[in-house]
């Protein structure tokens, strides 16, 4: 990867966590300082990641794919750091996902060669920056979902217009109803998947996506992930038997980071297909926490223990430091940290040491 300028960064007073009266100095130089969070050295409230835990994470997943057979495309807006997604990809990671066109962008700078774009790419300005990425870096490998007929004219027709030696990558994306993006049916899928087939050269159908987490909190939840995930293998076999797939290997894609369990033993290689990818996409797994990944990971290991012949397990990874500010009543610290320190998705921060 490309990280020279990443480590060539200037860290200076303006950033939350820099000593006071210290030197401005070159993220590279960090290290050096000596510095150290339990004597003092650093203004509170900073946030700490755990090198021992990182590159135990990253190996137990890189064990979890090697054992059941998959790959994985871990999130990277989870992190968005490019030290980070290195440490990934030389743990076997076959590429990065990405949410939107500017992060694709900064992928491409750091230097990362494989890149999938969990949804759909809309708008003039987005269509044209993609195109642009892929005409700057032909080696670049880009794949991109698609849930609509319209859609697919709007990137066979970008294409065009970027005169694109290489045909753009697709994936036909399934959804479920009330959820997010997606075709709700196969016959709708397969429309797109037709439409893919007949804007050839510019575009390649490579596979079939979905997102699983949408049934998290839901009544029944697992089954209905395994339900999904039958959908994927029955549309990806259609669009093998119809031959609407490109040529390459077959991709099939879901896991976030509840249910990959399910994910890896269900979806399955449609008849026909030469070579096919199974491919996961989580990528909280890297810093784990103290709480609801903890707790899905238990779920996890409770219904598929087989997951426990991997060896080990995930480790949180990711702390904030604050202190102590006031203690005004019995059972009630403040602490010198506030939402704006401490964000969250699902459950609040978890006090660990005192």
């Amino acid at each position: 990867m490309k990280l020279d300028t990443v480590f060539q960064e200037i860290l200076s007073p303006e950033f939350k966590g820099f000593p006071y009266g210290a030197e401005p100095l070159r993220l590279d130089a960090l290290g050096r300082q000596g510095w150290n969070l339990l004597r003092g050295d650093l203004p509170l409230p900073v946030a700490v990641l755990k090198d021992s835990a990182l590159r135990n994470n990253s190996a137990w997943m890189r064990r979890f794919t090697e054992h059941f057979g998959v790959r994985i495309a871990p999130h990277g807006k989870t992190t968005m750091a490019p030290q980070l997604f290195q440490q990934q990809l030389q743990d076997g990671a076959w590429g990065i996902t990405v949410a939107n066109v500017h992060q694709l962008r900064m992928c491409r700078k750091w230097g990362v060669s494989r890149v999938l774009i969990a949804n759909q790419v809309v708008g003039p300005q987005e269509l044209r920056g993609m195109m642009t990425e892929l005409r700057e870096s032909p080696e670049l490998e880009v794949f991109c979902l698609v849930d609509s007929v319209v859609n697919v004219r709007q990137l066979a027709e970008a294409a065009t217009v970027a005169k694109l030696e290489h045909p753009l990558l697709l994936l036909l994306e399934l959804g479920v109803a009330k959820g997010r993006t997606g075709c709700r049916t196969e016959t709708e899928a397969l429309a797109v998947a037709r439409a893919v087939k007949n804007a050839a050269p510019r575009l390649h159908l490579r596979g079939v996506e979905g997102f699983e987490g949408l049934f998290k909190g839901r009544p029944d939840a697992e089954a209905q992930v395994q339900e999904f995930l039958l959908r994927i293998n029955q549309v990806a076999e259609r669009c093998a038997t119809e031959g609407l797939f490109a040529e390459g290997p077959v991709i099939l894609t879901a896991g976030g980071s509840d249910f990959y369990d399910l994910v890896v033993q269900q979806l399955e290689s449609p008849s026909g297909a030469h070579e096919v990818l199974r491919v996961i996409r989580s990528g909280c797994y890297l810093t784990h926490d103290s709480e609801y990944y903890q707790k899905m990971f238990r779920r996890i290991r409770e219904r598929s223990p087989q997951v426990n012949d991997v060896g080990g397990g995930l480790q949180p990874a990711l702390q904030v430091w604050g202190a102590v500010q006031s203690l005004p009543e019995p059972g009630l610290a403040i602490v010198t940290t506030g939402k704006r320190d401490l964000s969250y998705d699902v459950a609040l921060p978890v006090p660990e040491l005192h």
